[in-house]
């Protein structure tokens, strides 16, 4: 694999770290945030590894691969992951301590499962090709406005809702509640996809879904949950 495109794989990552890191007005200590950002990266090796398990099994339950049905449990499991991941960096940690923490601490956790997609996604691309860096070029802007974007949204929603959460006493219907909904929204874009042959509609959607995670930020910030 290039050198060139395990770099170039983890700026889309970094790029949106710090466009959310400004949402925060307390700034969370880097060696946790780094912490996390390894475990989402990490714990995405369980991902691939129940998704590679889950499509073995689906000549043998009748499902299409690419079917609706298909498509909820890959985006399930992916959701499942990203926040188990940080669960596992930071929920007994004193430093987890404000309810955007909650939607911060989740996105980095995607960040970081969403670099390791990226340098896979890039893993073809190698000088031998005539249009390497042309196709270096295309995937970086297809996931940077695309899949590591839907990452961090619906990981953000999943943080919202976490946070909710903890407030209600460590209720666990409110994560339940996101991680139902960042499914549903992770798998309508992986739809779109397939279904249109024009990358638009996907990245439309994906904008859309932002707006509503930066209200919950601003939500989060003044602590009017």
């Amino acid at each position: 694999m290039s050198i060139l495109a395990i770099i170039v794989g983890f700026l889309p990552g970094f790029a949106w770290l710090l466009f959310y890191l400004k949402e925060d007005l307390h700034p969370e200590p880097k060696r946790l945030l780094f912490l996390t950002f390894l475990a989402g990266a990490g714990f995405s090796m369980f991902a691939l590894a129940l998704q590679l398990g889950f499509n073995g099994l689906l000549p043998a339950i009748g499902i299409e691969p690419l079917s609706l049905v298909a498509l909820l449990v890959l985006a399930a499991i992916e959701e499942c992951v990203k926040f188990a991941a940080a669960y596992a960096a930071i929920h007994n940690n004193p430093e987890f301590d404000e309810p955007v923490d909650a939607m911060i601490y989740m996105v980095v956790a995607a960040l970081g499962f969403a670099t390791v997609e990226n340098i896979g996604a890039l893993y073809g691309a190698t000088p031998a090709n005539v249009a390497f860096l042309g196709d270096i070029f295309e995937t970086l802007s297809l996931r940077f406005v695309g899949a590591t974007l839907l990452h961090t949204l619906t990981s953000a929603l999943v943080g919202y809702f976490w946070a909710v959460s903890i407030r209600d006493f460590n209720s666990r219907r409110f994560v339940i509640e996101g991680l139902v909904v960042a499914t549903l929204l992770h798998m309508v874009f992986n739809y779109l996809i397939l279904l249109y042959d024009s990358f638009a509609y996907p990245v439309l959607f994906v904008l859309a879904v932002g707006f509503f995670v930066l209200n919950d930020f601003e939500r989060l910030n003044k602590k009017t949950l």
